[in-house]
């Protein structure tokens, strides 16, 4: 009978702290999905257009061939440089418009 008592007691404290890390980590998922949230919804508020999936994947593209741009410029390719600064701008200015 005192072994029983252990055993839920022991039972008990495990249950707490599964609890305790289960209940953190949600606070902190809900911290970080309202984060990106605000973050997305400020982005696309400031650019213009609406807070889709699709609008975020063109931002970062757009950004992506921009960086691109960067790195060709970098390397001393002037052409391709500019025609991926040229592609990278096309892409995000039809998306502002």
């Amino acid at each position: 009978m005192y072994v029983e008592g252990f055993f839920e007691s022991l039972g008990q404290a495990f249950g707490a702290f599964i609890r305790f890390i289960v209940e953190a980590l949600s606070g902190f998922f809900g911290i970080l999905g309202n984060a990106i949230g605000g973050f997305i919804d400020g982005m696309s508020s400031a650019l213009g257009v609406t807070p889709s999936l699709l609008t975020i994947a063109v931002v970062v593209i757009g950004i992506m061939l921009l960086y691109t741009a960067l790195r060709s410029f970098l390397r001393g390719s002037i052409i391709s440089g500019i025609i991926w600064l040229l592609l990278g701008l096309w892409l995000l200015s039809a998306l502002i418009r």
